[in-house]
Parts: structure tokens; sequence; C-alpha cells
């Protein structure tokens, strides 16, 4: 069998729009980390309603993902992409209107509603396209949007936020989700393999059939500690470094920027690197490491912006590594008549673990009168043994997908 190295125009154009989609569905949620300092201020709210603020979009977007998993393979995926996309463009353009706090939870629940169901019928779009053996160098491109926030989005966004005033950014988002919403209606083909299965349970037994699913079980496992991972320190990390470290708002670009530059650089490397060295020895080793580089980032008390540059870099590319293989895996593991069904439920569980352990950070962490945090260090510990969980996890999750290659390929 002769591997695939080139991806025809249209391909190409596919994962362009995937990629674009999913650099609006995360900034849409990352930018409320260093948008987090600002917010506490302008608002006058405190770390643990900022929490709230954080995860009601998390917990909303679980809730969703939950509720359409039983029609998600009903339906062209086509159609499915565009009508949550136009869920999600209202959403976020009521953020960039929102007044006050309560509004802006509110607009937040919405904005996740359609946020979460997008990201996971993005991957099951590409599932059904790419076959496992390239789905690595796919991700890799479509992984690139986090970078891809971080170089321009984030960047931009802050600009924006502290020369004019922080709903701009939600409006930026708004832009660049219209302008792919018309590309996708007029170029993008149906997906709709997945509907010549004959068998076409209801939703309750298609429910039923995933949940009872001992492999799907396993996926969703590792799922909710991949996302707790994240979770639990990224919301709070622009908040620590302006309050606790003394940087300055506006260096919050910099830092970004520079950030978002090297994982741009290196998510293709890790794509190949994952499909030519295997994806789950990638996965292992960016976990690893990444754990040191928490470690050191949550035991920081005083650093200039040079090493914090280079701490919080060397940190995004390898967890990037962890994003991209972990992807990559996770989708080989639903049958295609069930895919839109998992990948709903995954992206809920993802939302959903991040919700829960962006609500318990801002419980463990104790603002003191000056704005910075006690406790960091706690999150840091509580983030390592996470990875350290996925790892176990991720393991099974490997010996599985090479279990189910094996019987597709005899």
């Amino acid at each position: 069998m002769i591997k695939k190295t080139v991806f025809t125009a249209y391909e190409a154009l596919l994962i362009t729009m995937l990629t674009i989609l999913q650099f609006c569905i995360v900034l849409d949620f990352a930018v409320m980390a260093p948008l987090g300092a600002q917010l506490m201020r302008e608002l006058q709210i405190s770390s643990r309603e900022f929490s709230i603020l954080v995860s009601s979009y998390a917990f909303s977007a679980g809730i969703s993902g939950i509720l359409l998993s039983g029609i998600a393979d009903k339906f062209d995926r086509k159609k499915m992409l565009v009508v949550i996309l136009i869920g999600f463009i209202v959403g976020t353009f009521l953020c960039g209107i929102a007044p006050d706090y309560h509004f802006l939870i509110v607009a937040r629940i919405v904005a996740g509603f359609f946020g979460g169901v997008l990201s996971a019928i993005s991957f099951a779009i590409i599932t059904d396209v790419f076959a496992f053996e390239v789905r690595g160098r796919v991700m890799s491109f479509v992984q690139m949007a986090f970078a891809g926030s971080q170089v321009l989005g984030i960047p931009i966004g802050l600009y924006f936020a502290s020369t004019v005033g922080w709903h701009v950014p939600f409006y930026i988002i708004v832009g660049i989700a219209i302008i792919a919403l018309l590309i996708i209606l007029k170029y993008i083909r149906p997906v709709n393999n997945h509907l010549n299965n004959s068998d076409n349970p209801g939703i309750l037994k298609r429910f039923s059939s995933i949940l009872t699913n001992r492999n799907y079980l396993a996926a969703f496992a590792t799922t909710f500690f991949l996302a707790t991972g994240g979770f639990l320190i990224m919301p709070f990390a622009s908040p620590f470094l302006v309050n606790n470290i003394g940087i300055n708002e506006i260096d919050l670009t910099l830092i970004f920027f520079v950030t978002g530059l090297a994982t741009l650089v290196f998510s293709p490397i890790f794509g190949w690197m994952s499909d030519k060295y295997g994806k789950f020895n990638l996965f292992a080793l960016g976990s690893t490491l990444a754990s040191v580089m928490i470690y050191l980032f949550t035991q920081l008390e005083t650093a200039s912006l040079g090493y914090v540059i280079l701490i919080n870099t060397i940190l995004a590319v390898f967890v990037s590594s962890r994003i991209i293989t972990s992807s990559a895996l996770l989708t080989a593991i639903p049958a295609k008549e069930e895919r839109g069904a998992f990948m709903n439920i995954n992206s809920s569980i993802q939302q959903l673990s991040g919700g829960v352990a962006t609500y318990l950070g801002g419980m463990i962490l104790i603002q003191n009168d000056a704005g910075g945090f006690e406790n960091f260090d706690t999150l840091g510990w509580a983030t390592i043994a996470a990875m350290a969980l996925s790892i176990v996890l991720m393991f099974n999750i490997h010996h599985i997908v090479q279990k189910k290659m094996k019987r597709q390929t005899t």
C-alpha cells in the first residue's frame, strides 16, 4: 500500500476551512484567559466569579454535545456544520455587545452551546474524509489553530482590548467566522457517507450503544483527564503573570505571540513525527516534558519577561504535541456510523471536565489584597498528576487502536 503524501486541492481547502473554524473556536475560548486581569478589574469581579465566567462556556458546550449526540449521525455533516456555525456566530456576537457581567455569562453559555459541538463536527469530518495513516498530519494542521490564535488572534485581540475595549476580540471572531461560513456554503461538498449505513437506530438506542461500549468509555475517561490537565491552570495563567510576577498586561501580547509562533513551527513537525514514529510515543514524551515545564512555571515567584517567555513557549510546544497525538488516536476509536455521536459526547466530556477543573481552580486559589494568587503551585501539582494519569490511559487507547487497525487489514 502506497502512503499518501500529498493532499488534493479540495482536501487542502477542507483542511484550511476546518483550521479556520478551529481558530475561531479556540480564540473564542482562549481569549478569556489573557483578558482575565482586565475583566476582573473592569467588571469588578473576583477570581471565583471569573472562574464561573470561564466555566459557564465549558459546561454549556458539554451539555449541548450530549443533547445533540443522538442526532449527530443522522444528517449530512456539512449541513450540521453550517447550522451550528451560525449559532456560534450569534453567541459570540452577544459576547461582543455584553454590557455587564451577568449578560456576558448568558452570552458565554450561548457561544459555548454551539462552540463545543462545532469542534466535534469538524473532527468527525476529518475522520470521515482522511485515513488514519495521514490523520496525524491533518490534525497537526488543524491544531495549528491553537498556535495561530496565539500568534495573531490573542495579540491582536489584546491590543484592541487594551486600546479600545475588551468587547473587540469577539467582534473579530465574528467577522472571521462569517467569512468562513460563506466559503463553506459555496465550496465544501456534502459529507454523508455515514448515512449509507442500513442500521439507523433511534436516539435512545444510539445513546445507549455509545455509553455501553467499553472502548468508548475508555476514550471518554482519557479525554476527561486530558482536559483536566489543561484547564486547571490555563484560565488563571495571565492573571498570575500580571498580579504575582509583575508582568505588564501589554507584555502579554509578546508572550502569546512568541509562544504561538513556536507552536506554529513545531505543529507540522509533530504531525509528521506522530505518523512516522508512533502517536503514543510522542504523546508520552510530550506529556513528560510538559509536566517539567508546568512545575517550573507554577513555582515562579519573580522572573524577567524573557524567562517567562522561554518557559511559556517550551510548555506550549510540548502541550501541542499532546493535543495533536491524542486527537489522532481518539478519532480512530469510533465506528463510522457512530462517529458523530462519539465526537459530540467526547467533546462534551472535554468541556465538562474543563468546566469542573476551572471552577476547582478558582476554589483552590486564594486571592490576596494585591490581586495576586496563593496556592498556584498546588494547581501545578494537580495538573502534573492528571498528565501522568493521562499517559497510562492513553497507553490503553493506543492498544485499542492497534487492535482495530489489525482487524481492518486482515
